[in-house]
């Protein structure tokens, strides 16, 4: 019988003596190692310059251990504590080892300062607690620090220490969605006056959908002009498209600001033609109406583009084809020509919504109260308030909130139908 597990490259051999076999496994072993070098530098860019930092955000908004750290005598004790009343002398006499160390290191600020983000209003607790530490100088501790603050009488209090001194919590996201941890450990609603992180998402996503429709009604016509007119005109037009790309982001906004303030130009051009008096001249700036204008303006190339890369490649015999077969001008681009656009569409679409979504210098500027974005709020805490675990919350809500329109758009259109040329 013949032995069917060998094959041919098995018994053939080279020169060397080595089977053809195992020179040919030799030698796809060596063109995939060297296909591997050439990706592997685009690979580490990819991990240190994108996953990296998302990891990094995802951690973020979970891990606070800052304030364990530094109360890490408190914190040991309070794992044992049941929740009941205030803690016994015990604790208090670690509060003042913490607090009198923290004193010493000069962190008892950030202590002060992460207690005071999850539960406002505390910071003076640590602050005038940590002023007047040195005179407790023995114990019973538990009547000298309720004497320096009643907050180290209040049982709510210490049920937000116990819940603090844990290194992982989930009381960013609560915040980022307007919720928090009551007393007894039910989830509740913020206060009215703090509900302020839901709407600012509703309003991002209402605003980006607004600018992405400016886009494609102003951007349709321009890419059509630019795919049908001869190419003498078309490419300058087409420059006029890109000139603004040439031009520094932060001077086309402040251009905006220029134009559209109550002493601007447009002010005065509508004034000067009796529209309005000059009692009552139009708002348009420091407002969602300024953000939506400036953005449009700056957005709108991010639509032209991938419009007019798919408006060329349909071929001009097809609308006179349906001319021929008895449709009029306008019925022939209803039917024929839009349809073939939609591709260019999408990706225009879904390219301006999700730059949208993640706008921040234009809204900083033009955008006032009104027509601030949630990108607005992160940069605040990442630069301002120094509360990295709300920001990193909030932007892991909203990486997640892209992340599951474009499924949605996927399920819906399909990303396979969404062309740039």
């Amino acid at each position: 019988m013949t032995d069917t597990s060998i094959q041919p490259s098995d018994l053939l051999e080279t020169d060397d003596g080595v089977s053809l076999k195992a020179k040919l496994a030799r030698a796809t072993r060596r063109n995939k190692l060297r296909a591997l070098g050439l990706v592997a530098p685009l690979g580490i860019f990819l991990i240190i310059g994108f996953l990296w930092p998302i990891g990094a955000m995802l951690l973020r908004s979970v891990h606070a251990p800052d304030f364990g750290e530094i109360m890490y005598r408190t914190a040991a004790l309070m794992e044992d504590w049941d929740g009941e009343g205030i803690p016994d002398e015990a604790i208090f006499t670690a509060v003042v080892a913490d607090l009198t160390q923290a004193k010493e290191d000069k962190t008892i600020g950030r202590a002060a300062t992460r207690f005071n983000f999850s539960f406002p209003g505390t910071r003076s607790v640590f602050t005038r607690t940590g002023r007047k530490i040195n005179t407790l100088t023995e114990g019973p501790y538990t009547e000298g620090l309720i004497e320096i603050n009643d907050a180290w009488g209040n049982h709510e209090f210490w049920l937000n220490f116990q819940r603090l001194v844990k290194p992982f919590t989930t009381r960013f996201y609560l915040n980022s969605v307007d919720y928090q941890v009551g007393e007894n450990n039910e989830i509740v609603r913020q206060p009215e006056e703090r509900q302020i992180y839901v709407r600012l998402f509703i309003r991002t996503l209402i605003m980006s959908a607004i600018i992405t429709g400016f886009c494609i009604l102003l951007g349709y016509p321009v890419s059509y002009l630019l795919a049908t007119l001869p190419l003498r005109y078309s490419n300058l037009l087409m420059i006029l498209v890109l000139l603004p790309f040439w031009t520094s982001l932060l001077v086309r906004t402040t251009s905006w600001i220029t134009l559209l303030q109550k002493e601007g130009v447009l002010n005065d051009i509508v004034v000067g033609l009796g529209l309005v008096s000059d009692e009552n001249r139009l708002q348009m700036m420091f407002n969602a109406t300024g953000t939506t204008i400036a953005m449009v303006h700056i957005l709108l190339p991010f639509m032209i583009l991938p419009l007019f890369s798919v408006m060329k490649t349909i071929p001009p015999s097809y609308m006179r084809a349906a001319r021929s077969m008895g449709a009029n001008q306008f019925t022939a681009f209803r039917r024929v020509y839009i349809p073939q656009t939609l591709p260019g569409v999408g990706a225009g679409s879904i390219l301006v919504f999700i730059l949208s979504i993640g706008f921040y210098i234009t809204p900083a500027l033009v955008g006032g109260q009104s027509g601030q974005l949630i990108s607005n709020i992160i940069a605040y805490h990442m630069q301002r308030s120094l509360n990295w675990g709300l920001a990193a919350a909030l932007a892991t809500i909203l990486l997640l909130g892209v992340l599951f329109l474009y499924w949605l758009y996927n399920k819906i259109v399909g990303v396979d139908n969404m062309k740039f040329g």
